[in-house]
């Protein structure tokens, strides 16, 4: 990918974390639910360090699962 590329994916990638971690905090979830959800963001984020492109993907499963309802089990 050219440096162009990798630039306005790491741009989309950051304004999608933003997005998602917005929508998280606005749920009306138990907190362990907000917590695990919390947590999975923060992967995603670690991992956009090392592979931009997997990193994506990943969020945009997640944003997909947010859409459809999907939560982790609650933290007990």
């Amino acid at each position: 990918m050219d440096h162009d590329g990798q630039l306005q994916l790491y741009a989309a990638v950051a304004g999608r974390l933003k997005e998602a971690h917005s929508r998280v905090r606005a749920l009306q979830v138990p907190e362990g639910v907000r917590m695990a959800l919390t947590r999975k963001l923060l992967v995603i984020t670690a991992a956009a360090k090392h592979d931009l492109a997997g990193a994506a993907r990943r969020l945009e499963r997640f944003i997909a699962d947010l859409d459809e309802g999907r939560f982790p089990e609650e933290d007990r």
